[in-house]
């Protein structure tokens, strides 16, 4: 079976309750608990929805001790219909715009936002 090369990401986050509010608002999506049922390690995961047969990569974002957020140099995109909206949405929602949409030529374009964990994401569009 072929899959993308990508088959999961996690996004970890120091404020739960914040970061999902961030992401559920900015793609417009709810996000679903992962977290095992009766774990006393504190682990809360909130995955994105998704279908194993579809393109793409599901995901979910993370908070697990000892693994803070910002400062990765890792970068999961998103793929929007146009990502200037998502990147306006994630303004407007407490993120900030670390590079503003440009296009990336017959790839179509990109933009790259802070979410309010510090973590730089990059949202993808054809448009």
């Amino acid at each position: 079976m072929e899959r993308n090369v990508v088959g999961w990401f996690e996004i970890y986050v120091d404020d739960m309750k914040r970061a999902r509010a961030f992401y559920e608002a900015v793609f417009q999506v709810t996000l679903s608990n992962l977290a095992p049922e009766g774990d006393a390690s504190g682990l809360q995961m909130w995955a994105f929805t998704g279908d194993p047969n579809a393109g793409g990569a599901a995901g979910a974002i993370v908070y697990m001790e000892g693994c803070k957020a910002g400062g990765n140099s890792t970068i999961v995109y998103f793929s929007c219909a146009d990502c200037a909206v998502e990147a306006a949405r994630a303004v407007a929602n407490g993120g900030r715009i670390f590079k503003d949409k440009f296009s990336i030529g017959q790839y179509g374009h990109i933009a790259l936002v802070h979410d309010t964990e510090g973590n730089i994401i990059g949202l993808h569009s054809m448009n």
